[in-house]
């Protein structure tokens, strides 16, 4: 790589930071398995004046989606699950689905299949107001983030069950939509294993990994390295701390009944990266193997029909297809970016971002804590930057 050019990262990054539209970042690129950028900018907490460091804590919120995958995919390779299992053999409550359109309920045309969830195409919305199922998910999560602040708790399994209850966006397989699909895989990864769903990513991931700041709750020991989190105030121009149970969220103080495989884990730049390593390297890392190397090439495949495609035609995904709660990049043109096909990853709420190239052998990660960032302009602005200083 030319390392020189990646310097212009920081100005990108510097220049949020001066604009106030983030308290700080965390950034690295991997090439050849060398880390041949990493940078900490800012700070983690304004109000503390605790500035980003290399072991600071991050809420993954999404990012925490590839990992849930990955956890299926150890057991489709056991044999333990086939992905044209319907949801109901383990949840029982989603047999006899329904659709909602113009305020009808309507029998779902078939069950969803763990493949339907494991590629948003189960027709599960998040809250909103947006669509018409968005909005009956909408008084769900109203009711239950009211309750758990009263001290009600739900456990993974309990979230999923409810989940059913409101009616899906299309008929299963018909579209796509991004939504609690990872959710409800988590609460099946449990039924399956025979285990809580944070044992077996402890058993089955971190540990091997030695992802060792990587978890759904922080210990007290190691709490004040996690970072604020912040809303941009347009009007103020600069972050304002943000605290509330989003996506039934809470503070990471204790284990929480409900670990969110689509949105609950913490970690750190250094954790994800050897996560990252471990895809990239085909499933292992540092000797050791989570996956087998055809699995991998699958999750990493693109698996949207031609009719579900248009459905991702969105900022974070244009010109991707979609897979294992991972974006593939199938038309760089449509993307308006100079990374390589093939190319993988996803982003979170807050902004925590990965791109993996496995045509260039190379890893660029991009943390920070802005609510509602995902995937934007300057994210786009630093991946070019990074793809561009290839040889």
């Amino acid at each position: 790589m030319y390392i020189d050019k990646l310097n212009y990262l920081s100005d990108v990054i510097n220049k949020e930071i001066a604009d106030g539209k983030i308290s700080g970042a965390s950034t690295a690129v991997l090439k050849d398995g060398e880390v041949v950028f990493r940078r900490e900018y800012g700070y983690a907490d304004i109000e503390k004046g605790k500035k980003m460091s290399s072991d600071t804590i991050f809420r993954l919120f999404s990012l925490t989606k590839p990992i849930t995958a990955v956890a299926a995919m150890i057991l489709f390779e056991r044999g333990l699950i086939d992905l044209e299992n319907p949801v109901k053999n383990y949840i029982s409550v989603y047999e006899n689905m329904n659709v909602i359109k113009d305020g009808k309920y309507i029998p779902a045309k078939s069950d969803i299949t763990l493949y339907n969830l494991l590629n948003m195409t189960a027709g599960m919305v998040y809250g909103g107001d947006w669509c018409e199922s968005c909005a009956e998910m909408q008084k769900l999560y109203d009711d239950l983030k009211m309750r758990m602040k009263n001290g009600e708790e739900f456990t993974t399994l309990q979230i999923a069950e409810l989940l059913a209850q409101k009616p899906l966006m299309f008929h299963p397989g018909e579209s796509w939509t991004y939504g609690t699909c990872s959710d409800v895989m988590g609460a099946v990864i449990e039924k399956v294993s025979g285990m809580r769903f944070s044992e077996f990513l402890k058993k089955e991931i971190f540990e091997p990994l030695d992802m060792v700041d990587t978890g759904f709750y922080i210990p007290s020991e190691k709490y004040n390295r996690l970072a604020q989190i912040y809303y941009y105030d347009e009007v103020e121009k600069k972050p304002v701390v943000f605290n509330d149970f989003h996506l039934l969220l809470t503070d990471y103080k204790k284990p929480p009944a409900f670990e969110s495989g689509g949105a609950g884990l913490v970690s750190t730049l250094d954790d994800y990266m050897k996560f990252a390593s471990m895809l990239l390297n085909k499933g292992e890392y540092n000797g050791k193997r989570i996956l087998g190397r055809k699995t991998v090439e699958y999750m990493t495949t693109n698996q949207m029909t031609d009719y579900q495609m248009p459905a991702l035609y969105y900022g974070a995904t244009k010109g991707y297809g979609y897979g294992n709660y991972l974006r593939i990049l199938t038309d760089k043109a449509a993307a308006d970016t100079n990374a390589s096909l093939g190319e993988f990853g996803w982003d979170g709420w807050t902004g925590d971002y990965v791109t993996i190239s496995p045509e260039d052998n190379m890893i660029f990660l991009y943390f920070i804590q802005r609510c509602g960032a995902g995937c934007n302009e300057t994210t786009r602005k630093l991946r070019q930057i990074v793809y561009g200083a290839l040889k």
